[in-house]
């Protein structure tokens, strides 16, 4: 008898209706809409209202993916979101959007890896899963960036967006769902994607705020240059946990950080474009939402058929790298 794997019984996505396009920034900072879209592939981003917080997101996000998996609130047994933008520093965004759906038997946490944030809690699920210790897990990637861009620093602000995706894990036919992961990080690399005021060491005081280091900070050379260099790597280790190769991949999704990330990354892994979800284009980079609303959306789409192989791949802040491979295991 095959052992279980955590597969996705649903998916469900959240993006706020107000679009910032390239043309908007135009008018706010020293760029060009042919510069962003040459150095990004980004048009558009969409930024959340200032009365929506990312468990709204988050909540609306999962109610889409339980409704999607048929499945109630009170069925869950576990909620993970992964967030570094969550509502409060306590409660957990976990704890309020638990309150919120009325999942009244869930344990809750959040879960901080940045861009890798999603795929780094789906293997957490995964193992609660696989275990027999839960049968339902609602995981999250949800992001507010926009109340932590400074939107006259150029290297930031053209990239950066809102929103929040969501799956439901169960036990699926070991045939399917999850067949291997690859997680990692280099603290060494922390301060070239950072937030520097806000926490313990750098508490918030007049003069945090008024050096701006509450907003986000990037070495987007550095960045990049890791980002292009563990793409591929992880994503073999991922692919050699699940005595799969290359060619086997159907599907890949990829953390929709830059379109020249993606594009170095599938050309080393030998993965055509059309193969290849990309949405950076409309939504821009939603660090922990990324992964999980490329997925949902597609899903959503009916883009993917039972018995295909999909590779998940994430990478940003931390620095954190992490990937999964996975076997569709609906039927759309």
């Amino acid at each position: 008898m095959k052992k279980n794997r955590a597969g996705i019984f649903g998916t469900g996505f959240y993006l706020p209706d107000e679009k910032l396009t390239n043309f908007d920034l135009e008018k706010m900072v020293d760029t060009s809409d042919e510069w962003i879209v040459e150095r990004t592939g980004i048009h558009e981003r969409r930024i959340a209202g200032k009365t929506m917080a990312t468990s709204d997101m988050a909540f609306n996000a999962a109610k889409m993916a339980l409704e999607d998996a048929g499945i109630t609130p009170d069925e869950l047994d576990l909620i993970i979101v992964a967030t570094i933008s969550s509502d409060r520093i306590i409660p957990s965004t976990a704890c309020m959007l638990q309150n919120m759906l009325g999942a009244a038997h869930a344990a809750a946490f959040d879960l901080t890896a940045a861009c890798s944030g999603f795929i780094y809690a789906s293997s957490v699920a995964a193992q609660f899963i696989e275990s027999g210790v839960y049968k339902k897990i609602l995981v999250i990637g949800a992001e507010t960036l926009s109340r932590f861009i400074n939107w006259q620093d150029r290297n930031t602000c053209v990239i950066f967006g809102d929103g929040a995706g969501a799956a439901v894990y169960g036990a699926v036919d070991g045939e399917y769902g999850i067949l291997g992961f690859d997680l990692g990080a280099d603290g060494a690399g922390g301060d070239y994607l950072d937030i520097p005021a806000g926490g313990s060491r750098c508490p918030a005081s007049i003069e945090t705020v008024e050096n701006k280091l509450h907003y986000l900070r990037m070495n987007g050379r550095e960045v990049f240059r890791f980002s292009v260099k563990i793409f591929g790597e992880t994503i073999l280790k991922s692919l050699e946990k699940a005595d799969l190769q290359k060619k086997d991949i159907d599907w890949l999704v990829p953390h929709q950080a830059n379109i020249r990330i993606i594009k170095t990354g599938a050309k080393r892994l030998a993965v055509p474009m059309e193969k290849i979800i990309v949405n950076l284009d409309k939504y821009g980079n939603t660090s922990a939402a990324s992964v999980p609303i490329a997925l949902a959306e597609a899903a959503h789409n009916k883009v993917f058929k039972k018995g295909d192989i999909l590779a998940l791949v994430g990478f940003g802040a931390g620095l954190t790298w992490a990937s999964c491979i996975m076997k569709w295991s609906r039927e759309e």
